[in-house]
């Protein structure tokens, strides 16, 4: 088992999002469940997050409860197959031409607008 330094020196991925209900912002650690704290401004929602996540590895450590590692995107290769109906691949296949662009690169450009909007 490691150490609360060990674990303090990995990088977790932290996550900000804005409470727009209460107003500040909220942070959470995505590879450590229930790991969440809020702070009025950017600042202060990092340097919370710091001293929850110190807080949880610590308590983890005392129960003996499991600490995962963070996840790394050397996990991802980057790529997968997608099946489509051929109307929806000749429709990206004209836009993409139309954009200049590869049909990859339109599509990709079309999974991060979407992808954002889906976070707010």
């Amino acid at each position: 088992m490691k150490t609360l330094n060990e674990y303090m020196e990995m990088s977790y991925r932290m996550e900000i999002v804005e409470d727009k209900d209460e107003g500040g912002f909220v942070a959470s650690y995505p590879d450590l469940p229930g790991c969440i704290t809020c702070g009025e401004t950017i600042e202060s929602v990092v340097a919370n997050a710091l001293d929850a996540k110190k807080a949880w590895i610590e308590a983890a450590l005392v129960e003996g409860i499991e600490i995962y590692e963070p996840n790394s995107l050397e996990d991802y290769s980057g790529q997968f197959k997608l099946r489509l109906p051929r109307s929806l691949h000749r429709a990206l296949a004209e836009h993409s031409q139309r954009e200049g662009v590869s049909m990859n690169q339109y599509c990709v450009y079309l999974l991060s607008k979407y992808d954002a909007v889906y976070l707010k």
